[in-house]
């Protein structure tokens, strides 16, 4: 919490135990994984919790294009390989000494968890959007906070009311809690999940890595990816990704007329700034976004409120020395 570079150093460690741990299983020396590691800190009540979420290859990269799958990976087995990485790393910083690393490993709980999904195929596009999605989400989900204003609040305080995400083990009810926050405390508690400037929360590894794509690109190789599956979607339906993307994100469907509200047919895509803003003038589009200033004091400040309804590992004396 107090020394967010570590956070990078958590995903590296996660990064060393999984590519090694895939490597092994493939025969030959140039055999390499690829991962999308992303660092998340908050909890499921923006405690700080910090933990990773991960795309990774089901196998490694070898040769000239090639792919080998790989045994799928089982939590406890890299879970406690990623334990002795993270204790090497923040030994290494001066974090921690020998002796509350041996404290800790006699602990009945060890406080570290890894979780191993099923591989999702390549023809199964919503898995994978889905899957996409959940790594990167939100500290917060907007549905489940409810505002109370300070003038219908018991003790004159405005407080939100947060509704935990359904827990799957929970075999009767929902599995739903809530928590109740002063305001003021729960900014507080968002603003420690804020990046640093330049802090990168999204990281590539191995195959994936911006130094790898880049020697691909040199060689003219960078789109020569590999797929166990040739995928069923058409050229012409692949063009069409972009219109289905901008619809789910900002949900307007950009090939519906705004007049007649009939399908559009694309023409031709202009790439040429001069033409674009000729065209943006000539339908009086091209200021629209201009306006006032705002004005220098304001009268009244609205309220928010927020509807309710919406083991192929190294021994242990590699990782700690």
């Amino acid at each position: 919490m107090f020394d967010r570079s570590l956070l990078s150093k958590l995903s590296q460690s996660a990064w060393n135990v999984l590519s090694q741990y895939l490597r092994q299983a493939v025969p030959y020396e140039d055999a390499v994984p690829g991962a999308a590691n992303v660092i998340q800190s908050f909890g499921d009540f923006l405690n700080f919790n910090p933990h990773l979420h991960i795309i990774a290859t089901d196998g490694c990269f070898y040769g000239d294009g090639f792919f080998m799958v790989c045994p799928t990976p089982a939590g406890k087995d890299l879970q406690e390989a990623f334990r002795y990485e993270v204790f090497k790393i923040l030994k290494a910083k001066g974090k921690i000494t020998n002796a509350l690393i041996e404290n800790m490993l006699n602990w009945r709980h060890s406080g570290f968890n890894v979780y191993c999904g099923d591989a999702i195929w390549p023809h199964n596009a919503e898995g994978l959007e889905n899957l996409a999605r959940y790594i990167i989400r939100a500290s917060f989900s907007q549905e489940r906070m409810t505002y109370i204003p300070a003038h219908g609040s018991s003790d004159g305080t405005a407080k939100v009311i947060y509704e935990s995400k359904a827990c799957p083990r929970h075999r009767s009810g929902n599995g739903k809690t809530k928590e109740t926050f002063d305001a003021l405390d729960w900014l507080a508690l968002l603003t420690t999940h804020i990046p640093n400037r330049g802090e990168q929360m999204v990281r590539y590894y191995g195959y994936y890595s911006n130094k790898s794509r880049g020697m691909r690109k040199k060689q003219g190789k960078d789109n020569a990816v590999p797929a166990l599956i040739e995928s069923d979607v058409s050229p012409s339906a692949f063009r069409k990704n972009w219109a289905r993307l901008i619809q789910k994100i900002y949900n307007v469907d950009p090939l519906v007329c705004p007049k007649c509200q009939g399908k559009m047919r694309i023409i031709s895509f202009i790439e040429d700034g001069e033409i674009i803003e000729k065209i943006l003038r000539h339908l009086d589009l091209w200021d629209i976004r201009n306006h006032d200033p705002p004005a220098r004091k304001a009268t009244h400040i609205p309220e928010l409120i927020i509807d309710p309804s919406y083991s192929q590992l190294p021994e242990t004396d590699y990782w700690v020395q």
